[in-house]
């Protein structure tokens, strides 16, 4: 009655508890293997075991010709003293012959005794002692179950007292017996075991077991189950004042700090950037005195449950699984970095190392921008990319000379997973790793810099930025085009700045005049344009190409030179307006393609402003002609 009684109080507290206590081991393909080792190992010692059995069996036979050997010694008669001392002479021969089997014994089981598993006999969560040896069908397993069920049940019996346990002398063995029930039967082999001779064993057996019973009807008394269950009250109240007495603690402090402080009256701010405002703060004040509340109370909770099941007998092993939960977590990290200390200390000497490797070459670097350090057909523009590339390759070696003193780094899922990222970079990665190509051959070919003018493709600005991976580009209407390094690789590129600074960029525009306009003026008056250009350098002066003699007109090209590419729209556009202006100024009209004009009795093209005054359109011309 009692027991239910107990079962019911405590299945009420704390049966979700005990549900997720109980968990079943996991066993391992390691585990399959260390199965099969052990297997080959037991075939072995079970061998020896067979050898020590049948040496015993051996001793009994001994025995047994022993027993009938000295019956027959008392039965004879005086005169019969010739077959008494054949008789006697066979059974001293079997004390020897027992002897020997005995000490042959010992040493077999000596041989033994660190590979024989022993059975404990457990009783009341309590290890009483051990068992090695096997008795006739029984093995020491199943001695030790059978132990530990007959002593619950000469527990139950309230009337049980130490000395009522006897040791009664069988055929073989020593049997304790409490009221005609058998409780264990100690054997000689069991006697070999603990090195000790079979009487001594039994009565400490005797003592052991008895103590063992008392010391159950004891932890399961009523009044021990009485102050069991007012000292586990006692604990659940005691957790119960502490949670109280956190939240009160914890509610006060809230209000305190916020009425006592200037700390909420404005927000947190990184120089102009507001990371966090007087409410947020707020909130993130109350979020983290939330966060101690339930993590202190989850902590309260935690150490009052080994406490709590170690109270209660049957508990018992609870509390130590839940000690062992937390321990062993942080009995095996803290192992796990004591361990890994030494290879922490070459990973760290190994970065060190590489960092002073890549400080020097960083230097280096610095020098060869600043014209310091000057190598042979290494130009300056070279240096920064060239750093970023050696950095590139000396980073993955380094990680190449880490990976294996990184913790797991033998594990297969770590090996696993590096490959999986590795897969997914490179089909991810597959157009980005082509323009990173081209980016650094771009920057090799040096086929333009930061601020020139270029054209790729249809694209025509200033080079704004280039990257590893993109090139962005500012037109003249101010807008940035952003052109990938690959699609710069499989374009052709015109540099308007390469040889600006040096030789000058040559500007170019093509008029047409008529025939009727002597070439050599038309030269000049191009000339005079161009030199009247700002921006258009003086020398190399301008010079004029007829490209072409139409149907109608003479195609000439004016060639000037400036050093300001990047301003070509502005030279082009001026120089367009003078070349009006010194054309108009000279009467000489610029004909488009096809013009015609029909001169008597039309204006000239010019413009009024550049016309004479007096000017006046010539009248329609006609002749006559008489036939002869």
């Amino acid at each position: 009655m009692k027991k239910i009684f107990l079962i019911i109080y405590f299945t009420i507290l704390f049966g979700p508890v005990l549900l997720i206590a109980q968990q079943k081991p996991v066993v391992t393909q390691t585990d399959s293997a260390k199965i099969r080792i052990d297997s080959a190992a037991n075939t072995e010692r079970d061998k020896q075991l067979n050898a020590v059995a049948q040496l015993s069996l051996q001793r009994l036979s001994d025995s047994l010709k022993r027993t009938e050997l000295k019956n027959k010694v008392a039965d004879l008669k005086p005169e019969d003293a010739d077959r008494k001392a054949i008789l006697l002479k066979a059974l001293m021969d079997l004390k020897k012959q027992d002897s020997i089997h005995l000490v042959k014994q010992k040493a077999k089981i000596d041989s033994l005794r660190k590979f024989v598993k022993a059975f404990p006999v457990k009783f009341d969560r309590d290890t009483l002692f051990y068992l090695y040896a096997k008795l006739g069908s029984f093995t020491a397993s199943d001695r030790a179950d059978a132990l530990t069920i007959r002593m619950k049940q000469v527990g139950e019996d309230l009337a049980f007292q130490k000395d009522s346990i006897a040791i009664l002398q069988a055929e073989q063995t020593l049997d304790l017996v409490y009221k005609n029930k058998l409780l264990i039967s100690v054997s000689e082999q069991d006697a070999l075991w603990t090195n000790q001779p079979r009487t001594k064993l039994a009565d400490s057996l005797k003592i052991v077991i008895g103590n063992a019973i008392i010391k159950y009807q004891k932890d399961n008394s009523w009044q021990t189950l009485l102050k069991e269950i007012l000292l586990s009250l006692l604990v659940i109240g005691i957790v119960v004042a502490l949670i109280y007495g956190l939240n009160r603690f914890l509610r006060r402090l809230n209000e305190k700090v916020k009425l006592h402080t200037e700390l909420f009256n404005e927000g947190f701010k990184i120089k102009s950037f507001e990371v966090l405002t007087a409410e947020r703060k707020v909130k993130l004040f109350d979020l983290i005195i939330t966060v101690i509340r339930w993590g202190a109370i989850i902590l309260i909770v935690y150490l009052a449950l080994p406490v709590l099941f170690s109270i209660f007998p049957f508990t018992r092993n609870l509390s130590d699984n839940l000690i062992n939960y937390f321990l062993s977590p942080v009995k095996k990290i803290g192992k796990s970095i004591l361990d890994y200390v030494p290879n922490l200390i070459t990973v760290l000497i190994i970065l060190l190392v590489f960092k002073y490797v890549l400080r020097f070459l960083k230097f280096l670097k610095v020098e060869i921008e600043r014209g310091n350090l000057r190598i042979n057909g290494f130009y300056a523009d070279w240096a920064s990319p060239t750093y970023q590339i050696m950095r590139i390759f000396i980073l993955a070696f380094m990680l190449i000379v880490i990976f294996p003193y990184l913790p797991g780094s033998e594990s297969g899922v770590f090996k696993g997973v590096s490959v999986f990222i590795g897969v997914l970079f490179t089909f991810g990665s597959a157009g980005a790793l082509g323009n990173v190509v081209a980016g650094l051959v771009l920057t090799y070919m040096r086929a333009f810099n930061i601020g020139d003018r270029v054209q790729i493709g249809e694209v025509v600005g200033d080079i704004l930025e280039k990257t590893i991976l993109v090139t962005r580009i500012r037109t003249i209407q101010n807008e940035v085009v952003s052109i990938p390094n690959s699609t710069v690789m499989n374009n052709h590129t015109i540099n308007f700045s390469a040889e600006a600074k040096h030789f000058g960029l040559i500007v170019h525009t093509t008029v047409t005049i008529g025939y009727d306009v002597p070439w050599k003026q038309v030269h000049q008056l191009l000339v005079d344009a161009a030199l009247s250009t700002e921006l258009v350098e003086k020398e190399p002066k301008p010079y004029v190409l007829q490209t072409g003699l139409e149907d109608y007109y003479v195609s000439y090209r004016i060639n000037a030179f400036t050093k300001q590419p990047n301003k070509q729209a502005v030279v082009y556009s001026n120089l367009h307006a003078n070349i009006q202006d010194k054309f108009n100024e000279a009467g000489v009209e610029i004909m488009s393609p096809h013009y015609r004009a029909m001169r008597d009795g039309n204006s000239t093209t010019v413009p009024s402003d550049y016309l004479p005054k007096d000017y006046v359109a010539p009248a329609f011309k006609t002749e006559t002609k008489q036939p002869k």
